[in-house]
């Protein structure tokens, strides 16, 4: 039985799926999810599959697996890296998962692409430019003065 999600509702659940997208590097659960959302936990997952056809894990992992693509795809960076980068604890768990989400491995994935010709990006590069932090968060990697070099 689906139920119908209220407009009031929508907006919290937005809210949670915004901070998926921002923050699909780290590790998220689905109380925080909900913290986020300013609900239950069961109430969110029932509301955020109600409204979005699908769970916010499953949500989760499908933002991770398409950020995994475009990485694969553009970066000179090794499948570990890029299966640590966007959040997964185990490159099987990701390599088995990509390969249910995609239809193939990580690596067939970016060696079909890498066949297609383009430059990629130095993995190096990214780091330095912030655009991948080391750490799990995306954007510039802030300065941090008490951090021994």
């Amino acid at each position: 039985m689906t139920r119908a999600v209220t407009v009031e509702l929508l907006s919290h659940l937005r809210r949670a799926r915004d901070h998926i997208d921002r923050h699909y590097q780290r590790a998220l659960n689905l109380d925080q999810l909900a913290a986020v959302a300013g609900v239950s936990k069961f109430h969110f997952a029932r509301s955020f599959e109600a409204a979005y056809g699908e769970t916010p894990i499953r949500y989760l992992t499908r933002r991770r697996i398409e950020r995994a693509q475009d990485l694969l795809r553009v970066a000179n960076l090794t499948v570990t890296e890029v299966c640590m980068l966007v959040g997964f604890a185990s490159l099987g768990s990701f390599s088995s998962r990509f390969a249910q989400l995609v239809g193939e491995s990580p690596t067939a994935y970016r060696n079909r692409w890498a066949v297609r010709g383009g430059p990629h990006i130095p993995g190096c590069f990214l780091f330095m430019r912030g655009a991948l932090d080391p750490r799990g968060t995306t954007g510039p990697i802030a300065d941090e003065p008490d951090r021994a070099i």
